[in-house]
């Protein structure tokens, strides 16, 4: 059983995720190494992170152990919904315990080789993270930013979430 908990998930700001997006080469694509896992559901509508890929949290119980496989070569997975207090959060543990359980099975470590044991959802050097304030507050800043966010519509979210 695994020992990441909630509480223990690491957190990236709309800034950092921003400027990241900002210094990429591969514009209008994201940057090689990361990846942008957007789970809300119906609330997907006005917009969304350049570059994201849409999984709803309705759908993550079958589609984890793929994300796991895909995304084995990414550096950086970010999570979010719309708040990322619940779903964008669950995702990010269900996906890190999935990848614990996949490497598991195939007789992987959790250690780093020196006897210490790796920072939680940072296993096989990938890091894992949720973006704190979710599309609602990402939005709120770069929404009307067409090089960081795709399709927003401003009739939607002007009112607030």
């Amino acid at each position: 059983m695994s020992n990441i908990t909630l509480g223990n998930l690491s957190y990236i700001s709309r800034e950092e995720l921003a400027e990241q997006l900002k210094t990429s080469s591969s514009a209008p694509s994201l940057p090689s190494h990361l990846a942008i896992i957007d789970v809300r559901d119906s609330d997907h509508v006005g917009g969304h992170i350049r570059g994201s890929t849409w999984v709803p949290s309705s759908e993550l119980d079958y589609k984890t152990p793929e994300l796991v496989r895909t995304l084995k070569d990414k550096e950086v997975v970010v999570f979010h919904c719309a708040l990322s207090q619940q779903r964008g959060p669950s995702a990010a543990l269900r996906y890190i315990r999935e990848r614990e359980r996949l490497d598991q099975g195939r007789g992987g470590e959790k250690e780093t080789g020196d006897g210490e044991e790796k920072e939680p959802g940072k296993e096989k050097g990938q890091k894992v993270l949720v973006l704190r304030g979710g599309f609602t507050q990402w939005q709120d800043k770069y929404g009307p930013d067409k090089g960081l966010t795709e399709a927003w519509q401003k009739d939607i979210w002007e009112f607030g979430y």
